[in-house]
């Protein structure tokens, strides 16, 4: 499943992401710190849901009360809480 997040408080404005069965892939971030955000995609790809929300979530940078890497863990538990709800319906 492809999901597009639009965060919130950070200087990204995209975060796309692949889902499929809880293993998060091909993760990229439109904006903000262009060298830090590859090395974080590329950490985390082919990593499950919850090790990533784990690892990222409440990270912050500086005082914003977030991160981009915190509002990726944001986006992906959402995206594993659908993915969930998705296969129990059609199960």
């Amino acid at each position: 499943m492809h999901c597009v997040f639009s965060p919130r408080g950070v200087c990204s404005t995209r975060i796309d992401f692949d889902i499929n069965d809880g293993v998060v892939t091909n993760v990229a971030f439109t904006r903000g710190c262009n060298g830090n955000l590859k090395a974080v995609s590329k950490l985390v790809d082919g990593q499950t849901a919850d090790y990533i929300v784990g690892k990222l979530k409440g990270n912050l940078c500086g005082f914003k009360g977030t991160s981009c890497a915190d509002q990726l863990a944001v986006a992906v538990e959402q995206a594993a809480a659908e993915e969930r709800e998705r296969k129990s319906a059609n199960a």
